[in-house]
Parts: C-alpha cells; sequence; structure tokens
C-alpha cells in the first residue's frame, strides 16, 4: 500500500467474520451495506461500483443519514475483517481494494494461509484518524455525536480504549443515562444495571460468578465491585435542564462521554499488532517475546500489552526519534528511540517493534507530524503587537498535567520491556549503561520546550 491505500491496523471491537458489503452485482448496479459503529446497516443502490471512489460512497452515505456537511471530515469509509483494518482515503476505490484483500493481509498479517482465503472485509462508516478531537464538541448536530458515541462506547467496552475502574464506572453511568433513565431513588436499579451490565462495562469488571454461588444470589442479592461503583456513578450523573427535552439531554450526555474518552491516551487513534522483546529473567536469561498493540495518534504513540491490557510505553512526537527497516531476511522492525533516567543517568532507550505493519506505522507516525506541525499557531515574535505590560498578549499559562493514579492502566511500565541503551561506534551499535551520543535516526521532531533531545557523552562512559 505504501500510504496509498489508507490507514491499516489492527482489528477492533467490532469483528464480523465472512460478512460482505456487496449483497448482489449486476452489469451496471449493486447494492452495497455500510456498517455504522452501533452495528446499523445502511444499504446503498450504486452504480459503476468497480470505478466508483470512497469520497463518492461517502457522500451518499450523507445523504441517507442527513448530516452535516462536517460529516465529511469527522468519518471516514474503513474496510474491516477480523484481520485487518483499512481507511480509506477519498480517491481509494473500495471494490478494487476488497478485491486486493487476500494480497493486503499477505502482506501486513502472519494469518495463516487458511485464514486469509476465507476473511472477507466490509465497509464501515467510522471516525477519520486524522480528524482533531479538540473540534468533536464544537459540534453541535446531534447525530454526529451520537455516532461518536456509539463508536467510543464499542472501543471501552471492547477494553480497546482501556481505562482504570473509576473512569469506567464513570463512562459505564453516562451510557446507563442514555439507555435507561434519569437515575430516581425509588428505583430498584441495581436489578436492571445487573441484567445489562455487560453494555455498560467492559467484560472483565463484569464477571458474574458460576454455578451454586451465582444461584445464592439470587434476585435482589447485593450488588458485586462492579455493579455496585457503577450504580454509585449513575446516581451522581447530572441532569441539564433544557427547552429541547430528552434529545438535548442526550446529546449533553454524548458530549460528556466523549469529553472524558478525550482525556485517554488512545482516543481516535488507528492500532496496529506487534511484539517486543521481553526482558531477560532467571539463570539462563530467558526472555521472548509479548504481543503489543501500538496506537498511534495526532499526539503520539502507545505501547499496550495486548495481554494485561495496560500501557507499556506512551511517548509523544516530541519526545521520540523512529525509523523502520525492512531487511528481506528478517523481520520488519519499527524502532522507537526516546530518552530516559537509568540509575539517575540520563540515557537514550531504543525499542523494537517486530510487525509486518512496521512501514504503514513509520508513514503514519510521520503524516501526523507534519498535520501536527501545520496546525502549530505561529509563534510569539509573529503574532504578539501590544506591549509587554499588556495583558492580552502575555503568554498563557503552561497548564500542569493532571495527576495520574498510582498503578493505572495508562501510565507507562517501561520496565516490562527490554530497551537498548547505546552509543554509535563507527557501523555498529554497542550497549552502554550510561549515556550515549547523537541519534541513531535522522527521523524526529524538535518542536519547542519538552523535545526530544539527545543525551550527550561524557569522558567516563562504561561500556559494555
Amino acid at each position: 500500500m505504501d500510504g496509498t491505500e489508507g490507514s491499516v491496523g489492527q482489528p477492533g471491537p467490532t469483528e464480523r467474520s465472512h460478512r460482505s458489503s456487496v449483497s448482489s452485482v449486476g452489469a451496471r448496479a449493486a447494492d452495497v451495506l455500510v456498517y455504522l459503529a452501533d452495528d446499523t446497516v445502511v444499504p446503498l443502490a450504486v452504480e459503476n461500483l468497480p470505478s466508483l471512489r470512497a469520497h463518492e460512497l461517502h457522500c451518499a452515505i450523507g445523504e441517507v443519514l442527513q448530516l452535516p456537511d462536517i460529516a465529511l471530515d469527522v468519518f471516514a469509509l474503513w474496510l474491516v475483517s477480523p484481520l485487518l483494518e483499512v481507511q480509506l482515503k477519498p480517491k481509494n476505490q473500495p471494490y478494487k481494494l476488497e478485491r486486493q484483500w487476500p494480497e493486503l493481509l499477505l502482506r501486513f498479517t502472519s494469518a495463516p494461509d487458511d485464514d486469509v482465503a476465507m476473511d472477507e472485509p466490509f465497509l464501515q462508516f467510522r471516525r477519520n484518524v486524522f480528524f482533531p478531537k479538540e473540534r468533536e464538541l464544537q459540534i453541535p448536530d446531534e447525530e454526529v455525536l451520537r455516532l461518536l458515541y456509539e463508536e467510543a462506547k464499542g472501543n471501552v467496552l471492547a477494553a480497546r480504549y482501556l481505562c482504570d475502574v473509576e473512569d469506567c464506572e464513570a463512562l459505564g453511568a453516562l451510557v446507563c443515562r442514555v439507555q435507561l433513565v434519569p437515575y430516581q431513588p425509588d428505583w430498584p436499579a441495581a436489578c436492571d444495571l445487573r441484567e445489562k451490565l455487560d453494555s455498560f462495562l467492559p467484560a472483565h469488571l463484569c464477571k458474574r460468578g458460576q454455578g451454586l454461588f451465582a444461584a445464592l444470589r439470587g434476585r435482589g442479592a447485593r450488588a458485586g465491585p462492579g455493579e455496585q461503583g457503577l450504580l454509585n456513578a449513575y446516581r451522581e450523573v447530572q441532569e441539564v435542564s433544557s427547552d429541547g427535552g430528552c434529545e438535548a439531554a442526550l446529546g449533553t450526555h454524548y458530549r460528556a462521554y466523549l469529553l472524558k474518552c478525550h482525556k485517554l491516551p488512545f482516543y481516535g487513534c488507528a492500532f496496529f499488532h506487534g511484539e517486543v522483546d521481553k526482558p531477560a529473567q532467571g539463570f539462563l536469561h530467558r526472555g521472548g517475546r509479548k504481543s503489543v498493540s501500538v496506537a498511534i495518534s495526532l499526539e503520539g504513540v502507545h505501547v499496550v500489552d495486548s495481554r494485561e491490557k495496560h500501557v507499556l510505553l506512551g511517548l509523544r512526537f516530541q519526545e521520540l526519534s523512529w525509523d523502520h527497516t525492512s531487511p528481506e531476511e528478517e523481520e520488519p522492525i519499527l524502532w522507537l528511540e526516546f530518552d530516559r533516567n537509568s540509575g539517575g543517568t540520563p540515557v537514550n532507550k531504543l525499542l523494537k517493534i517486530y510487525s509486518k505493519q512496521a512501514e504503514l506505522m513509520s508513514s503514519l507516525i510521520e503524516y501526523c507530524i507534519e498535520l501536527s506541525q501545520a496546525a502549530e499557531p505561529a509563534g510569539p515574535q509573529d503574532s504578539a503587537t501590544g506591549s509587554p505590560s499588556d495583558p492580552s498578549s502575555s503568554p498563557a499559562p503552561v497548564q500542569r498535567p493532571k495527576l495520574r493514579r498510582q498503578g493505572s492502566v495508562v501510565s507507562s511500565r517501561i520496565q516490562h520491556l527490554s530497551t537498548i541503551e547505546y552509543v554509535e561506534d563507527g557501523k555498529g551499535i554497542r550497549r552502554v549503561k550510561t549515556k550515549s551520543t547523537t541519534s541513531f535516526f535522522s527521523r524526529q521532531l524538535s518542536l519547542g520546550q519538552g523535545s526530544y533531545t539527545v543525551v550527550q557523552p561524557s569522558d567516563s562512559l562504561e561500556q559494555g
């Protein structure tokens, strides 16, 4: 694809098997099925499907759903299957890409041949990776907000957007309000919530007991930890009175849900699959690899432990350099370089992510950085025209980041990664225990305060 056919990622929560978006094909016309985030199907009768471009199909969906013009920027068409996801560019032709699907799977996944032969993609209308989340809450249209809410909710419930328990409960409480009614003190909500718990919380937070103990709980039993936390959060959902009635109230809750999701580092990301080396353990220094998801957005890169469901490494683009290698004899690798402290001494660290999608991830990082740089506001020397004493011309105070909870799933756990600390030595890279020289990579972003800086060497380098 080489950056010309969209963004490829790891399958998300709306996985379906063997479901095609082309239901019937005639000489000139075809019935195309497009799926929304809430699993609603939008059927479209189109002419000349083989030459139809994604932009034309996108416009047709907007007309059927009566969406405003902003929807062309907010949403994109995706080709999705249990094995692969592709965000289409406006000029892409979905019909041709669907015919090339087996080739894409062989190139960008490690799926067995039998799975490749059986896999069939479908068209999905969902959020555009390149749409800034700051613009979402400025959208007045209720249906656009609802579609964004449904997609975010699906990602939270599928644990794709990882949340701490408190955040899951707060988000689940808003889903309760949208699907049910405002909380009422005399309403036996616990029993109703228990029946639909997996509609409000991720699966790992709503596991029920089995066998005799589950039967003994029965009706009216005490709520479990997840249920009780959800019930408490539901009780605290704020109601906003409005002359618009129920619809306006739901819009308020859609916005509240999206605002909470915006605080998650994964919101709006494209997801990719890869593996990283485990730290060597035991007498024999055995390591091995662990499966990870790589989440890339307009803001940065996060590496997530696919099994343990927590962040291993989170980096803003200002904090990293990167590159990818795809030697014919070896696995493709995405390289991330960043600086950290090692025993109180600053060092450069290098992380290897093994993935057949390394080239795609590298291209997406580069494009996201280009978009971020293009959106950067003019500096003070260009825009400040008032005197230094003019309050309107003084720079805004820097907002300190929110204190993260100890043990938060979104906090980096770099100790669970095997990284390389290095210096350049001619053509080779040598492991070191302290500082390193210039960056191993030429690809990096340096934008103002807090940008990535290369650690300078000292005369007392201890090399190994």
